[in-house]
């Protein structure tokens, strides 16, 4: 378990946030090079426009997603209703590798939650030392969602760098910038270069159909690899 985690402490990772629960996405995106993958449940999905039912609802499709990859798998447990024990924990059993809910939305007890990463995610209303001091009660990994709702789609700015790389800076734990802008595989060198650990992407960049999850993944992914290539040169 953990093994999302562990590949964000080895080096750049790239994950693929998919806009629907379906298996043939998954498939995609790990033929496209995903290094781990995210699902959610009880959310309505901005990016794509996709409503996530109730955890007895997308069942059968998750479970479908964990048997037809070979990669770590995360999930989005919901923002609306408080999250229950019972259900995290079935998550787990399920075999889920991290979850991933909004610090405001992630209950105390989710804290002693060992069995999977525990993933927060900021939005533009948090500053750099409100998200720093999630680390100290327990934050394991950060989702930097900080780009406001009205700018998504928008490209890659110099701010949006200079906010990446002064979190990275502050915060001691490893970091994962999603696809709130249109990142091109370009961007991937400068988003690392400033400290990130990890690159979600999702339908702003990927689209929702199982082609066009592969091609991107795969356009990202490479960018990723050459990146290596160039840092062992």
């Amino acid at each position: 378990m953990k093994r999302t985690h562990q590949l964000l402490l080895d080096g750049p990772t790239l994950i693929v946030s998919l806009p629907d629960n379906s298996p043939d996405l998954a498939r995609a995106a790990e033929a496209g090079g995903a290094h781990a993958l995210k699902t959610h449940i009880n959310v309505h999905h901005d990016a794509s426009g996709t409503h996530f039912g109730t955890l007895a609802q997308e069942r059968p499709r998750l479970e479908e997603i964990l048997a037809a990859v070979d990669l770590p798998v995360g999930i989005v447990p919901g923002v609306t209703d408080p999250l229950r024990r019972e259900e995290l924990d079935a998550l787990a059993d399920m075999g889920f590798d991290f979850v991933d809910t909004f610090a405001q939305c992630f209950p105390s007890w989710l804290l002693d939650m060992e069995r999977m990463t525990r993933v927060m995610a900021v939005d533009a209303n948090y500053s750099v030392d409100e998200a720093a001091g999630l680390a100290q009660v327990g934050m394991e990994v950060l989702e930097a969602a900080v780009i406001p709702h009205e700018e998504y789609g928008e490209p890659l700015t110099a701010a949006d760098l200079a906010l990446y790389a002064r979190l990275a800076d502050a915060v001691a734990t490893p970091i994962i910038v999603p696809s709130q802008r249109r990142l091109e595989p370009h961007d991937v060198a400068r988003i690392v270069g400033v400290g990130i650990n990890g690159i979600m992407i999702g339908a702003v960049v990927a689209g929702a159909e199982p082609a066009s999850i592969e091609a991107a993944t795969r356009a990202f992914r490479d960018a990723l690899d050459d990146l290596a290539a160039r840092c062992l040169s």
